[in-house]
């Protein structure tokens, strides 16, 4: 009777059972990450990305699962250890984390945000790029209020990326910049995104007139092929030499969106969208998932991080809008300053909200189009930003 007591003690004690309640943090974590899974999967926010930021969390927070070790990672930042110790000492998500501490992941996302995305409407309007450039305000101004807040040069670059409305960008500056707010950045800035229907339009009626939003734009010009093959090979050319620290991520975007449009790789195109596309998200949402720590993400520097986020979002969406009012007066009235709002680079969504409330203003509107201009030029903004920031602060 003794044996089988302390046999039933030792498989208790060795449980996650018995640490469960150990620390409350950790119950917290675990209650927070089946609310996202919920939100995942039930609200569908982002679902493809968030289930695994979720699901990760939810591994890491188990007592004694022994999946991911920050102090591995302490490590490495302090030059003490290498990642050969991560693939000797690390758990299965400290493995997989290796690829987005190496920018990996985000670059590979990059590919295959390229090679689904159509450039036909910022190449025919190429004005398009200035308003993707003023989308970008909320970074900036996250950025100064982040430093206000006592946030360092880094950190403050990383929470001001979340203005720029790009998941694998924000992931990648964290995590070379700051990478123990890593967690908490790549949750605001995904759940901001799939929030985009809610937080935008009530920003774009407030900064326009209904005569404004009522503003019928001229169809778009057809856009040659050649223009179209040209097009990735010289922004990649040009960006990459004048901030050479955005070369993973235009270099990347521009070889996706290069195998869709030259036409004889479709074979690789289709990977790209699709297999390799699919395969990458997994393994990156986990990942951030896992860095989710209790002790390290349930602290004041999260809220301050939600707070900026929602503040850099905001911010980009005026800085579209109100260039996109310019435009409109400077043209006579030829410009609806609602596809500004559409320079934040969550693609296609924020293109798709702005023709939502063009219709709501007038029926026969049709805004979409033009509104992907700005959207996919706001993809190689916040990638441009990303750069600078990193060419600053790296």
């Amino acid at each position: 009777m003794t044996l089988i007591l302390d046999t039933m003690s030792s498989i208790w004690a060795n449980s996650g059972f018995s640490g469960l309640f150990a620390d409350p943090r950790q119950l917290i974590m675990i209650i927070a990450a089946c609310v996202l899974l919920y939100l995942g999967i039930v609200k569908k926010f982002e679902p493809l990305l968030l289930v695994g930021i979720a699901f990760g969390m939810l591994l890491t927070n188990l007592p004694y699962s022994n999946l991911y070790h920050p102090e591995l990672w302490d490590g490495i930042m302090s030059h003490t250890k290498g990642y050969g110790d991560v693939l000797v000492e690390g758990g299965f998500l400290d493995i997989l984390y290796i690829g987005v501490k190496a920018g990996l992941y985000p670059s590979l996302i990059f590919m295959g945000v390229g090679a689904m995305t159509d450039f036909g409407p910022l190449i025919a309007n190429p004005k398009s790029l200035l308003l993707g450039a003023a989308a970008q305000m909320g970074i900036y101004c996250a950025f100064i209020l982040a430093i206000v807040l006592g946030f360092t040069g880094p950190q403050a670059a990383s929470i001001g990326i979340i203005g720029g409305a790009d998941g694998p960008t924000a992931i990648l500056l964290t995590s070379k910049l700051a990478p123990e707010l890593l967690g908490a950045i790549a949750i605001a800035a995904y759940s901001y995104m799939a929030l985009i229907p809610m937080i935008q339009p009530p920003l774009m009626r407030l900064l326009t007139t209904k005569e404004e939003r009522e503003t019928k734009m001229d169809q778009l010009r057809t856009v040659t092929k050649t223009e179209r093959i040209v097009f990735p090979i010289v922004v990649a050319a040009f960006v990459i030499l004048l901030l050479p620290d955005t070369a993973p991520l235009i270099g990347c975007l521009m070889l996706g969106n290069l195998f869709k449009e030259c036409g004889v790789t479709e074979r690789l195109s289709d990977t790209a969208q699709n297999a390799l596309m699919n395969i990458v998200t997994i393994f990156l949402g986990m990942s951030v998932g896992a860095t989710t720590v209790a002790e390290r993400f349930l602290t004041w520097s999260t809220i301050k991080i939600v707070v900026l986020g929602l503040i850099a979002f905001s911010f980009s969406t005026i800085g579209g809008l109100l260039l996109g009012k310019i435009m409109y007066k400077v043209t006579g009235g030829k410009v609806n300053p609602l596809i500004g709002s559409a320079g934040v680079s969550a693609v296609p969504m924020a293109a798709r909200v702005s023709q939502m409330e063009g219709q709501k203003a007038n029926p026969s509107n049709f805004l979409l189009m033009h509104a992907m201009g700005p959207n996919v030029a706001g993809v190689i903004g916040s990638a441009v930003a990303a750069g600078f920031l990193l060419t600053i602060f790296g």
